[in-house]
């Protein structure tokens, strides 16, 4: 019995030292994002602001571990074509072109040392998105008044993160985070009417808050501390 007992000692502390080896064991860290739900910011009036958006392979991600704090530096694209209502469902529509980044700083705590990881993150930076396309009426003879736009917004974003890593080898884990943008800017909506007969130029400061639900990547830890 005794035995028995010091052998499933034995197991069960090898098993946690083992869950103990995580990414605080390695100086730095690259990680890639392969999928986000996230929510753009607002482009000229716009009323479907509250749909979600899929982007793959739109971020990365560099840290800096220190024991349970890790400091990180973050980059996002996203490019895509769009069509949304203006003003109102039965108003005019947008076409065209969306093109969003942001570059962030900030830290990164865990919560554990244990293979699956539960963190918290804040980072600060700067976010710029443009839109350039065309607004037309939805009214018939909607062709012969396009209007051309050019949307422009930049400024600070600060963004809160939950998160949740799971270690599958000491240099390989998967991640899963939820994260809200608060996003500060200053606009600048530039319309210009068929044939260059008027133009519109309004501009704005703005707060906008964003919810990404999900954004779920990879992380690959690089060179072991000694």
């Amino acid at each position: 019995m005794k035995r028995i007992l010091l052998s499933l000692f034995i197991s069960i502390t090898t098993l946690a030292s083992f869950a103990q080896s995580t990414g605080a064991d390695y100086n730095y860290s690259i990680g890639f994002k392969a999928f986000s739900l996230m929510q753009m910011p607002k482009v000229l009036n716009q009323t479907n602001t509250q749909d979600y958006t899929n982007a793959y392979a739109n971020g990365i991600l560099l840290k800096f571990n220190d024991n349970q704090i890790s400091y990180r530096i973050s980059g996002n694209y996203f490019r895509n074509d769009v069509e949304f209502d203006n003003t109102c469902e039965t108003c005019e529509t947008g076409k065209g072109k969306v093109t969003d980044y942001s570059f962030k700083i900030g830290f990164e705590k865990n919560f554990n040392y244990s293979r699956i990881q539960p963190y918290f993150a804040f980072d600060l930076g700067y976010r710029s998105n443009r839109f350039t396309g065309t607004v037309s009426p939805k009214s018939t003879g909607a062709s012969s008044v396009n209007q051309t736009a050019d949307a422009t917004k930049n400024g600070l974003v600060l963004t809160p993160t939950i998160g949740l890593r799971v270690n599958i080898i000491s240099q390989v884990s998967v991640f899963a985070e939820s994260n809200l943008d608060f996003y500060y800017s200053y606009e600048k909506q530039d319309i210009t009417y068929p044939s260059g007969a008027a133009r519109t130029v309004n501009t704005y400061r703005k707060w906008e808050f964003l919810l990404n639900p999900i954004s779920a990547g990879i992380q690959f830890n690089i060179n072991r501390k000694n």
